[in-house]
């Protein structure tokens, strides 16, 4: 991708029209925007051979870095803390508690299934399939039939925990590049210092620019066309200028959504996030397509044990820890059942999968692309295709449920972020 890749483009462009024209007609038989674009791009590259993308070119990587810190900021601005905190419960156990036994058991299982691989390498490899995606289960947080509350948690999971496992792979990764001495001026104790500046920088550009935009808001300043580009704007200087000065984009563009939702709360606050609608929504397209077109390399690594680990992280190291920390909550049996297994995975995980294999080299490098890059295309295929008839047989044993039941509690609204390729916003 160095210079203008003009086949790409157009490989890129046709992919958008073709999908823009049978859209709803793709959907109506549980085919995703993601599933779409990542058959798409595995076409143009082979065996069509239209495009030629690496896995480690620099534009694919600022392209999908760009592209997360995008979406980390806006899903961070449209839970806004104090609204959450009325429903926190569920939401909580899954990002505080399941998340990091997901990561543990994941990183567990690896070292049985890869033995000789640093632990660390594998830390880095569980923390980077552990987030989750709502776009790969668009069915499911859109489904009228499926409780709300069900739906908000789901949803209200995918948009913060991609930047809660942040901290994860940095840390484990900068731990495996240290111990691996690939780079030895980078350290664990290093990255924890990366990490504290970031949030830093997040949270003084997101508050201040959400006290800014409220205040020229107020004052009739900030014509009402123009806010949504200062957020995209906003959310850039985050990643942007704490990667400057050296620190966790990620965790700037994260925690600057947290602090520019909390305080930017008037009327216009949905429209003035709307930007990932359009824009967001093209970057994560074309994020997937490119994930196609470099998966044939990916995958040239693939052994049994990759395969067994894929399919144990979309369903045991998924499932096992929901099922534990929702013990207690009332839930019903289906509901734990319905939560743990849509867990899909997604953009955030390509990220760190080209982050991840970029920082580390030789069969580690490999090791951790191929896996990831297993994972993630099990989860567009298994996800995409289960999510529409699983939710309407959920949602029918959900209107047998009494009214009263935890699942049908009325939750306060939460900005919604519309789906990529869906056109639609679901509950928050």
């Amino acid at each position: 991708m160095q210079g203008l890749d003009t086949q790409l483009v157009v490989a890129l462009a046709a992919s958008v029209i073709v999908w823009g024209l049978c859209s709803a007609r793709l959907q109506r038989f549980d085919i995703s925007a993601p599933m779409v674009f990542v058959g798409l791009g595995l076409l143009c590259a082979n065996p069509l051979g239209l495009v030629d993308v690496s896995s480690r070119g620099e534009g694919l990587h600022t392209l999908a870095e760009i592209t997360l810190a995008l979406l980390l900021f806006s899903d961070a601005a449209r839970v806004n803390l104090r609204v959450l905190a009325r429903d926190v419960s569920v939401p909580t156990k899954l990002l505080f508690l399941g998340l990091p036994l997901s990561i543990g058991l994941g990183t567990v299982l690896a070292a049985l299934l890869f033995p000789g691989v640093n632990v660390w390498v594998l830390a880095a490899i569980a923390a980077s399939i552990a987030p989750t995606d709502a776009a790969l289960g668009a069915q499911v947080v859109e489904d009228p039939h499926v409780p709300k509350r069900v739906r908000r948690i789901l949803n209200v999971e995918s948009g913060l925990n991609d930047g809660i496992a942040t901290p994860f792979v940095t840390f484990f990764l900068a731990t495996a590049v240290s111990e691996l001495a690939v780079h030895p001026a980078q350290s664990a104790l290093g990255a924890v210092g990366d990490l504290a500046l970031g949030a830093l920088v997040g949270i003084l550009i997101g508050a201040g620019g959400g006290w800014l935009l409220k205040w020229a808001s107020t004052k009739e300043w900030a014509n009402p066309s123009y806010r949504a580009l200062t957020v995209v704007a906003f959310a850039l200087l985050a990643y942007a200028g704490a990667d400057e000065l050296g620190a966790n984009g990620f965790i700037a563009a994260f925690v600057g959504g947290l602090a520019f939702g909390t305080v930017f709360v008037p009327a216009e606050r949905d429209r003035a996030l709307q930007f990932d609608a359009g824009a967001g929504s093209l970057l994560s397209l074309i994020v997937w397509f490119v994930f196609g077109a470099f998966l044939v390399s990916a995958l040239d690594v693939v052994t049994w044990q990759t395969v067994v680990y894929a399919v144990l992280a979309l369903t045991v190291v998924r499932m096992l820890p929901v099922a534990l920390v929702l013990v207690g909550s009332k839930l019903d049996r289906s509901t734990v059942a319905f939560i743990g297994w849509f867990g899909p995975r997604g953009l955030a995980s390509v990220v760190f999968a080209l982050v991840v294999s970029d920082a580390l080299t030789g069969k580690d490098a490999q090791l951790a692309l191929s896996v990831i890059s297993l994972t993630v295309l099990a989860s567009v295929v298994a996800h995409g295709l289960s999510a529409s008839p699983l939710a309407r047989r959920y949602g029918a044993h959900m209107a047998r449920l009494a009214q009263d039941s935890p699942e049908h509690h009325d939750v306060p609204h939460l900005s919604p972020r519309p789906l990529p390729g869906t056109g639609k916003q679901p509950d928050r």
